[in-house]
């Protein structure tokens, strides 16, 4: 009899435990299962396995639930709680969130740096939000239908944007176009589009590369901005413990997903083989090319936050 007690409240024990677990409802910017996210179902999986009789995540989906551009507004009024994004859908909010894409940090680095004390204060003061870490590391390459033998090739282009690349795509005379990642398959067999910004894992995948057949060989955006951000209430309401715990676990993570990233950008490359070609223009192109990446988002930060620039060139090692 007394064995049997004891069984029973070390599972009522377990129940309780269970029960008060904080259950994350979560969702994505893209569709949950594509390559670009699959270090952010892994911290998910990790976060259950270590922390699941403190808090759960829910991955419910992406832009399904609700749409990409309106995620950040449902993450700080709580119809969400956790939201995996770029950060340049919510630079009208944070205009700091463009230091993302222009850190020349690892993410472990940036730990050290100031820069992510720096950017859990801005979430917090303006999005209701709380930073957590980065979940995608990989540089971004522009891929085009025809083949682009100088910059002025590029003139005209219609090209598939997503807000990171807008100011960039312009600068070269592009013609930026937002499109959502589902629809882009669409767009370019369509013609809507001659091409698209993105990294290398996800466009063999997606069939993008049916018709499209160049890729400009000058990467740029190497940090990628794809981040983890939950409702600050939600933080506010854990225990302190498992606060602690959850940013331990994130900080540790990100050594094993930039290690994923990089071997995954070989991997791809390797599939991609022939499929594609790469190309690049005349050394002082080259150089132009890039810096204009560069260049457009630092003087757009200068005249949105002036005061800011200098901080943040300091704290993301540029």
């Amino acid at each position: 009899m007394r064995f049997i007690c004891s069984f029973l409240v070390f599972i009522f024990a377990l129940i309780s435990c269970g029960a008060s677990a904080e259950i994350m409802r979560t969702i994505s910017f893209i569709p949950k299962n594509d390559p670009v996210l699959a270090m952010a179902n892994a911290w998910v999986a990790e976060v259950n396995s270590k922390l699941g009789s403190q808090l759960r995540i829910n991955y419910v989906g992406g832009p399904e639930v609700i749409g990409r551009f309106q995620q950040v507004e449902a993450l700080r009024t709580g119809v969400v709680d956790v939201i995996f994004v770029p950060t340049g859908d919510y630079q009208d909010q944070i205009p700091a969130s463009q230091a993302f894409v222009l850190s020349k940090l690892a993410p472990m680095e940036e730990r050290k740096s100031g820069f992510y004390d720096f950017m859990v204060e801005e979430h917090s003061k303006k999005i209701n939000a709380r930073y957590l870490g980065r979940v995608q590391v990989s540089p971004f390459y522009l891929w085009t239908k025809k083949e682009p033998k100088t910059l002025a090739d590029l003139h005209g282009l219609k090209m598939r944007s997503g807000v990171l690349y807008d100011r960039f795509m312009r600068a070269l005379g592009m013609v930026a176009v937002t499109i959502n990642a589902p629809e882009v398959y669409t767009a370019l067999n369509s013609g809507v589009v001659d091409g698209f910004g993105w990294p290398v894992t996800g466009p063999l995948k997606r069939g993008w590369l049916e018709t499209v057949k160049y890729v400009i060989d000058l990467p740029f955006f190497r940090p990628s901005n794809v981040v983890a951000l939950m409702n600050l209430d939600k933080w506010n309401a854990l225990p302190q413990a498992a606060r602690e715990q959850l940013i331990a676990l994130t900080a540790d993570f990100e050594p094993a997903m930039v290690k994923h990233f990089d071997q995954e950008d070989t991997h791809e490359w390797k599939e991609i083989g022939t499929k594609v070609s790469k190309v690049k223009f005349f050394p002082e192109e080259n150089e132009k090319y890039v810096n204009t990446a560069y260049e457009v988002e630092w003087n757009a930060l200068q005249a949105r936050a002036p005061e800011l620039i200098q901080k943040l060139r300091s704290i993301s090692g540029n």
